[in-house]
């Protein structure tokens, strides 16, 4: 599969986590999320409302993050997308460095709202095309935003799911853990097993992730490009058919 096919078939996975996601919120570099968001809406599975930071045809926000903050704590946003340079088996995500912070010897763009967000979005939906030991770790060097919190702790926020270039993973808010939902066409269990640096659940039964059919696939290289292409005219040209 070349790197515009899988990009698509990236787009096209994390569209079906939006079901029921009547107002969905896109960050900053984020140009296969927001791909998504836009084909959730032309697939009617949900999205109504779309902001997309920097995007000025699909984005109300006269005051940026700031305002994307206010509307999470009105509980205006149903969803939510987040990476992290690190993300562990307890969803927590680290993006300020890697090795004991401050001497950290890599350093990453920053935390910015993302541990406000964790909390009050009800479905955040982790995505990091890398999936290595390297990107999903046992433990974080630093907790930027936690996947879990203690009983008592007023957040009705969660991760839902870690979609990857390899697999999906569903996470279970009561047990912290992450559940393998399903791999993708080029992967194997095995491989997802080795190349993950935490423990997760495994299934007797574990699907094929699912491909995007002739339909989708047009939507994505046609009304969604031309949608994201504002944003990311660089990646709205590699997804041409």
């Amino acid at each position: 599969m070349s790197d515009p096919e899988r990009q698509v078939f990236l787009i096209h996975t994390l569209a079906r986590l939006l079901v029921g996601s009547r107002r969905v919120a896109v960050g900053a570099q984020s140009p296969v999320p927001g791909s998504a968001a836009f084909l959730a809406r032309e697939l009617g599975l949900g999205p109504r409302d779309i902001t997309v930071l920097g995007n000025r045809r699909n984005n109300d926000f006269t005051e940026g993050g700031r305002e994307l903050f206010d509307r999470a704590a009105q509980g205006r946003i149903d969803a939510f997308f987040l990476g992290g340079g690190q993300i562990d088996g307890s969803a927590n995500i680290n993006l300020v460095g890697v090795g004991d912070y401050p001497q950290t010897r890599v350093r990453f763009p920053g935390s910015f709202g993302s541990s406000y967000l964790y909390f009050l979005i009800p479905k955040v939906i982790l995505f990091r095309e890398e999936h290595t030991p390297r990107t999903l770790v046992e433990q974080v060097d630093f907790i930027s935003a936690p996947g879990t919190s203690e009983p008592g702790i007023y957040r009705p926020g969660s991760p839902a799911a870690l979609v990857t270039g390899r697999c999906v993973f569903d996470f279970d808010r009561q047990a912290g853990r992450f559940t393998l939902a399903s791999v993708h066409p080029w992967s194997s269990i095995d491989e997802v097993s080795e190349q993950t640096g935490f423990s997760f659940d495994l299934p007797a039964d574990v699907p094929v992730t699912s491909v995007p059919d002739a339909d989708a696939a047009a939507l994505i290289t046609g009304p969604v490009r031309q949608q994201i292409a504002e944003t990311y005219p660089a990646f709205a040209s590699s997804l041409a058919p």
